[in-house]
């Protein structure tokens, strides 16, 4: 059968290099990935492999947020995962490049790369450039943003328009330091992905050189024997969970890592998050809440210079492997210690954006379990405010768009965790809204759901227990007082024990929103948001 896809005698005794592309058109993150496929495999025939090419699909964020689609959204980081080790073990590939655009992408393929532990290497597809207008940069984000501050009557309707036409110029993975860009550098810091490829736009020449390269560099670590697993180790793991703190990054990382942990086998939980908060800066000013998109980053020194400057001070391990077959610190050794003078995308490090940590893992009477807040951009980390109570996110968008959201409040948006959602839909567009409304330093927002990388502000997510499972936000009404405290680390109800026991007592599960397909398989299977939403304990 291989003779019919052009295999000739000499071909057979060469190592089959699986290229799991997730080409479409579907999302600009991924529409460039065709123009990479044909320089990856001849590259890979060049240094005597034979390249074996199959699809993995992709799911656009951006394009179903709000809507009933985004709940297949983290799913498709399972499918995308199942895809690659199904085809790689069912063809028995010796290697595999994946190339992806989109959130789910990356960590889908590292979850496939560490369960399959072939040689592997994930090639990120790229960021888009920013979009501009009257000389400000656009992304995706600005165009949920305008929609908030038009509901507000901060601007009309041709505002709203030319910022929407102007937010997005061309292919390449959404700009600020959300979830792609946040997940390409954590591929980068584990050892998976080429140096400087992960913050590289999808539109310049040094993208389809770089993917090239990444080909020639997986054959030989097919010949070397080096497997995914070896540079998955837990200090590989908190080098990662360093550099997303770093750069700003988005909530995602603590439901994506601790999953693609879990599929090498290796022991991370959300107290590493807290942990190394406390001791790792905010170097970079990206957005959402900040100045820079990745293109500015890359420009700056890209993913290296952060790393370099890390283990100059302590942060991360030096002695980690990567798909190279150097050390981090080999691979850093000409990297300066410092960022490049003139620039303010990557601060000095005794001049960080934050002294800590924006991601805080919150714990108390309403996540016993966890939670994870991002607490950049904000004045205050902290807020006490009564509850205003939504069943679904839509109900919440119409609440805050509709002008009845007030300084002060504190929005429980639930039911949207990985069971009850099923798919623990992502928060855009309430979240956007409410910083469009100029109500983000009062207004808090929390739920059992996630948040985009594009979102900012007082908000909290990942809530375990979730409501569907029971957990306290199920018991949440109109009017009670809720506390956070990023700071203090502590997400709390302020209703007396009996009170909860009584609405506990009187408390029913909802019946499932879906009782057949793909979503009603992942309600059955996903793991609480804690453990990264896996669906193979």
């Amino acid at each position: 059968m291989l003779r019919a896809v052009g295999f000739g005698d000499a071909d057979f005794e060469k190592p089959l290099i699986g290229v799991a592309s997730g080409d479409s058109t579907i999302t600009p993150c991924n529409a460039g990935i065709g123009s990479l496929i044909p320089g990856v495999e001849e590259a890979i025939r060049k240094v005597g492999g034979m390249p074996q090419r199959f699809g993995t699909p992709t799911i656009s964020d951006g394009i179903s947020m709000g809507t009933e689609g985004m709940k297949y959204s983290l799913v498709s980081r399972e499918v995308i995962a199942d895809c690659i080790e199904t085809v790689c073990n069912g063809q028995s590939l010796d290697g595999v490049l994946a190339l992806g655009g989109c959130d789910k992408n990356i960590p889908g393929a590292l979850i496939a790369m560490a369960r399959l532990n072939i040689p592997a290497i994930f090639v990120y597809a790229g960021t888009i450039k920013p979009g501009r207008l009257r000389g400000q940069d656009l992304t995706v984000v600005s165009a949920f943003e305008a929609v908030g501050r038009h509901a507000a009557g901060l601007i009309d309707d041709n505002e709203l328009l030319e910022v929407e036409r102007h937010a997005c110029p061309g292919v390449g993975a959404c700009g600020g330091m959300f979830t792609a860009n946040t997940m390409s550098s954590a591929a980068e810091a584990l050892g998976l992905s080429l140096p400087g490829s992960s913050t590289m736009s999808a539109a310049d020449r040094e993208k389809a050189e770089s993917a090239a390269e990444s080909g020639r560099v997986l054959f030989e670590a097919v010949k070397a024997g080096r497997t995914a697993r070896q540079m998955m180790t837990r200090e590989s793991f908190l080098n990662a969970i360093a550099v997303v703190i770093a750069v700003g990054g988005s909530t995602n990382a603590a439901l994506h890592l601790p999953a693609i942990a879990h599929a090498a086998g290796v022991e991370l939980t959300l107290d590493d998050f807290t942990a190394l908060s406390a001791k790792v800066p905010v170097l970079c000013d990206l957005k959402p809440s900040g100045k820079y998109v990745a293109t500015h980053l890359h420009e700056a020194g890209g993913t290296p210079q952060v790393m370099k400057m890390l283990l100059t001070h302590g942060l991360i391990d030096g002695s980690c492997m990567t798909i190279t077959g150097k050390t981090v610190a080999e691979t850093l050794k000409d990297v300066p210690e410092t960022p490049p003078k003139g620039q303010d995308v990557i601060r000095p490090f005794n001049q960080p954006v934050y002294k800590s940590g924006h991601l805080a893992i919150l714990k108390g009477t309403l996540a016993p379990g966890g939670s994870v807040a991002k607490l950049s951009g904000v004045k205050s980390r902290a807020i006490e405010g009564p509850a205003r109570v939504f069943d679904r996110e839509e109900d919440s968008l119409a609440a805050i768009l509709g002008g009845t959201i007030r300084p002060g409040d504190v929005v429980v948006i639930r039911y949207e965790g990985p069971v009850g959602g099923p798919g623990m839909r992502e928060m855009l567009a309430p979240t956007a809204a409410i910083i469009g409304a100029g109500m983000g330093d009062s207004v808090a927002l929390i739920t059992d759901g996630r948040f985009s990388g594009g979102t900012y502000g007082l908000v909290v997510g990942h809530i375990v227990p979730e409501a569907a499972l029971g957990g306290p936000i199920a018991l949440v009404e109109d009017g009670d007082i809720v506390h956070l405290d990023g700071d203090a680390g502590v997400l709390d109800l302020k209703v007396a024990p009996e009170v909860l026991a009584k609405r506990r007592a009187a408390w029913k599960a909802p019946p499932p929103r879906y009782t057949r397909g793909v979503l009603a398989k992942y309600a059955k299977l996903v793991s609480s948001a804690d453990l990264g939403a896996v669906t193979d304990l």
